[in-house]
């Protein structure tokens, strides 16, 4: 495949913040249609990026456009038709983070994408994100990762309507997912066994999630996840013999290493200002588009991202993960 012809179901305001600028700067990716039901907003998108071919129906511009792969970028709640009926038709697709509303829905596409031979990504960009890429590999070069933390807060207190669709899909499946899906690739492995908290403070929904995390790999992660907090953190620690890295993907890594201290900014490390680019979207587009070039699997398949959603799911019912080493082990795992 020459370049990857793109047909894009979505012109709101992340596809347009991240998704449409990076596949714009992509030489081996074409946008060839888009489709919205937001018929001013698909027109300004469209005009931006040179795009002719504009449809309101998503059925009529696959039929239509033939489009190698389909970005759906939408609601969770709204993604699993649309995709199953791509998936049907043989197309390659990318969705953003969640991958629908549960696990079970995840697992579902991620049948379907295998029966049709069809290359898969979920939208987990944390994982690409130049600086916490780079400070992995710096702290893997003392061993594997030992220790790992995933910290996630918001300040969403007094919020009278649920923050997520108006209660579509909860706080930790919808946004602190990141977190969650950070956690599983900093420690690698599969996960072992789980003890979590998950509270409710001031609010009738539950907005902290806390979890203690062992995988297979030896490593110990540690979830802290709280929308009742005082602002917006999202940082990351990884540790391994003698190394310690702490990120925060807007702004710098702090690397300590056998006691000498390095301070790595994260526009350096990702040659750009943009944030699309420093942030992990232009790279996590860029290896999808690679991927459906080359046929092979993309790091956040619909697969990888069951595990994403099943670990979401331990965190909410520990006991699932306890029974799920027993059915494995022929014994009770303790943490």
């Amino acid at each position: 495949m020459e370049r990857v012809r793109v047909g894009m179901v979505g012109a709101g305001s992340m596809a347009n913040a991240v998704h449409y600028p990076s596949l714009a700067e992509i030489d081996d990716a074409e946008i060839v249609a888009i489709c919205d039901i937001n018929e001013e907003r698909l027109h300004l998108t469209a005009d931006k990026y040179g795009v002719d071919l504009r449809y309101t129906d998503y059925r009529r511009m696959v039929e239509e456009a033939d489009p190698d792969a389909v970005y759906v970028i939408m609601p969770p709640h709204h993604l699993f038709d649309i995709v199953i009926w791509l998936l049907g038709q043989g197309k390659h697709v990318f969705v953003e983070k969640p991958p629908g509303v549960s696990r079970f829905q995840t697992q579902s596409m991620a049948r379907a994408a295998e029966r049709r031979g069809c290359v898969t990504m979920v939208g987990f960009n944390r994982r690409f994100i130049p600086l916490l890429v780079k400070a992995k590999e710096r702290v893997e070069t003392h061993g594997p990762v030992l220790q790992a933390v995933a910290t996630f807060y918001k300040n969403l207190v007094g919020a009278e309507a649920h923050p997520y669709y108006g209660g579509a899909v909860d706080i930790l499946t919808c946004d602190a997912v990141h977190a969650v899906d950070a956690l599983r690739w900093m420690c690698g492995g599969e996960v072992v066994s789980v003890v979590s908290d998950v509270r409710k403070f001031s609010a009738p929904w539950e907005n902290a999630f806390f979890a203690l995390v062992r995988f297979s790999s030896g490593a110990t992660g540690v979830l802290l996840a709280n929308w009742a907090a005082g602002k917006r953190v999202h940082t990351f620690e990884m540790h391994s013999l003698g190394i310690s890295a702490f990120v925060d993907g807007n702004s710098q890594a702090v690397i300590y290493e056998d006691d000498e201290e390095e301070v790595w900014d994260v526009k350096d490390a990702a040659g750009s200002g943009e944030f699309y680019k420093f942030y992990g979207f232009f790279d996590e587009n860029k290896h999808f588009i690679e991927c459906v070039r080359e046929g092979r699997e993309p790091m956040t398949s619909f697969g990888d991202a069951v595990k994403t959603m099943e670990l979401v799911e331990m965190i909410y019912h520990p006991t699932l993960a306890r029974s799920s080493k027993r059915a494995h082990t022929g014994s009770p795992t303790t943490l």
